[in-house]
């Protein structure tokens, strides 16, 4: 049976997550890895990648928002889930009989889920998130003292502390050692060696191995991205990109010199041309701000031209080609390939974005066999607790 009637698709290959994954399994020693699945699981489609990381030896799953950890409970997915995000009084109770661990953000919410523990349920399993100067959510670290005495007076499972880096991506970073030194401070005082201590995401956890605690959250390079271009030169080992996007061309013709296409007629020919039109456009994720930017016909690059439209866009080629040619827009055909780097770039954004932006519109289709996993990025290397 054809489920998709439209060519454009991305394509996932699970082997290139399990290869990434294992390189965070060794390279963290005795440390937990944390997988991040979040907004589904950063555009991967959240359900083949929570199959794939729990099969290869996960334990716990993040998810930003108590929907989303609804949802793999509803899917049947029974790991560990922690809700990194915050939780209203409402979730208190779905959460106590979801097993679902939620993080407390502040005084003020440690407050009110006390209030919402419901007393014939299991407990409410917490993390307690701190801010250490990522600024966003988290308990401040004046008041974390507060928080474990007011936790251990209450109907509290207290699972685990972390807190965020805000630049751990970032080379020599006087922030991100003032993070490090606050968490130090705090971790001098929690006297239970159950809590689980988590601070690393990707970027610590591959440029500061040492501050792995009990567990590491690998999120974007669990997908083979690095966390940022230092990133990406400092490292000397290859992650897997797991996504590749493609299509094929649908209609093809000669644009004669002078004569113009697609909206607002803003690209004329100069000369007689070759064009394909492609089906896929902004309503897929291919935001107008990428005119202009290579995919790859033969294996040789040929630009976006013109404004790219709600479902269809349009390519100059070097030579008349076929109905049914395959188009690769984001991985590798021949000896070309275009990161996801190359869209980010063009877009003024982080790479972490691009495949959030890919629609349902566009199907996910997944490989087990290492097809699509042709990209390299290239590392180099204190102490919590």
């Amino acid at each position: 049976m054809v489920e998709n009637y439209r060519p454009t698709k991305a394509v996932i290959d699970l082997t290139a997550i399990k290869s990434n994954l294992t390189y965070f399994q060794e390279k963290s020693g005795d440390a937990e890895v944390i997988a991040v699945v979040k907004a589904d699981a950063y555009g991967h489609g959240v359900l083949e990648v929570v199959k794939t990381v729990v099969a290869h030896g996960v334990r716990m799953l993040a998810v930003a928002t108590p929907d989303e950890a609804l949802f793999l409970r509803n899917q049947g997915i029974d790991t560990e889930l922690l809700v990194l995000g915050a939780t209203s009084s409402q979730f208190i109770p779905i959460a106590q009989q979801h097993n679902i661990i939620v993080t407390a953000i502040s005084l003020d919410w440690l407050s009110m889920a006390a209030r919402h523990i419901e007393q014939n349920s299991d407990p409410l399993k917490i993390h307690l998130k701190v801010d250490t100067g990522m600024r966003r959510i988290g308990v401040q670290v004046d008041e974390v003292e507060e928080a474990f005495g007011f936790i251990a007076d209450h109907d509290f499972d207290f699972k685990g502390i972390f807190t965020h880096f805000a630049t751990a991506d970032e080379k020599d970073s006087p922030l991100f050692s003032q993070q490090v030194n606050a968490m130090n401070t705090i971790l001098d005082k929690l006297d239970d060696p159950s809590v689980k201590v988590h601070i690393s995401n990707s970027a610590a956890a591959i440029m500061h191995p040492d501050l792995a605690c009990d567990a590491v959250r690998i999120g974007i390079s669990l997908y083979g991205i690095a966390p940022s271009p230092y990133v990406g030169e400092e490292m000397n080992f290859d992650l897997q990109p797991a996504l590749s996007l493609e299509t094929e061309m649908i209609h093809v013709k000669k644009l004669k010199a002078g004569e113009t296409l697609s909206y607002g007629a803003t690209y004329r020919a100069e000369k007689d041309e070759w064009i394909a039109t492609i089906p896929i456009g902004y309503a897929d994720g291919m935001l107008r701000g990428l005119q202009g930017q290579d995919v790859l016909v033969k294996g040789q690059r040929v630009p976006i031209i013109g404004r790219i439209c709600m479902d269809q866009c349009m390519i100059r080629l070097s030579e008349k080609s076929s109905i049914g040619e395959k188009v690769q827009l984001i991985g590798r055909q021949g000896n070309q390939q275009i990161l996801i780097d190359e869209w980010a770039a063009k877009l003024d954004t982080i790479p972490y974005e691009i495949p959030c932006i890919l629609t349902k519109r566009v199907p996910r289709v997944y490989l087990e066999k290492a097809e699509f996993s042709d990209f390299s990025f290239q590392q180099s290397d204190k102490m919590l607790r």
